[in-house]
């Protein structure tokens, strides 16, 4: 042990690009292509879709230092790695965001139900992680799809005390296969984030 003080704790940027996107943040060379810039590998079974969005401050000025990462099922709704997920799907996406609006967009499937771990079925949906500058610990949210008749049974969105937040984890259809998910981190429209 010592008796020197504990530092203080870090945020997750300036750095973050430089270490997660090197591509995207001008360093070649490091990688072919950065991780989890492409999630579809191949002739992916299931719809194709893009999940595009803003991560907003409180004022709803776009985050352009931030840096989105998505997890979800394939069209089966089976995971990497599970038994007879499709080899053509990674299930995992990393995108920075846009140094001019904030923006981010994930080339992907509509994810199929998954099983819920007590018996039934959650709704299709994309698991989210957001870090930035200013962000202590990565942000944990979920973008489920607002024409999915599977969200009036998920055990998650079950959960919500204050239904009228649900509205805040809905990616709303923007046009053919494109769904818009704006994540707000502060302020009346804050989407709802989850202890993971």
């Amino acid at each position: 042990m010592t008796d020197r003080p504990e530092s203080a704790s870090q945020t997750a940027g300036p750095y973050v690009h430089i270490g997660c996107t090197p591509n995207f943040a001008g360093i070649e060379g490091v990688y072919p292509e950065d991780l989890g810039a492409r999630m579809i590998t191949g002739e992916v079974t299931g719809r194709r879709i893009t999940l595009v969005g803003q991560v907003l401050d409180g004022t709803g000025t776009p985050l352009r230092d931030a840096m989105v990462e998505a997890w979800q099922a394939d069209a089966a709704g089976r995971y990497a790695g599970q038994e007879g997920h499709d080899a053509h799907f990674t299930g995992f996406g990393r995108c920075p965001t846009s140094e001019t609006d904030g923006s981010f967009r994930f080339e992907t499937v509509m994810p199929g139900a998954v099983a819920w771990p007590k018996g039934g079925l959650q709704a299709p949906h994309v698991t989210l992680w957001i870090v930035a500058r200013g962000i202590n610990l990565g942000l944990h949210t979920r973008a489920y799809f607002a024409d999915a008749p599977e969200n009036d049974s998920d055990p998650v969105l079950g959960r919500i005390e204050h239904k009228v937040r649900i509205k805040t984890l809905m990616a709303q259809p923007e046009g053919d296969d494109v769904y818009r998910f704006n994540i707000h981190l502060q302020g009346p429209e804050e989407t709802i984030f989850f202890d993971c």
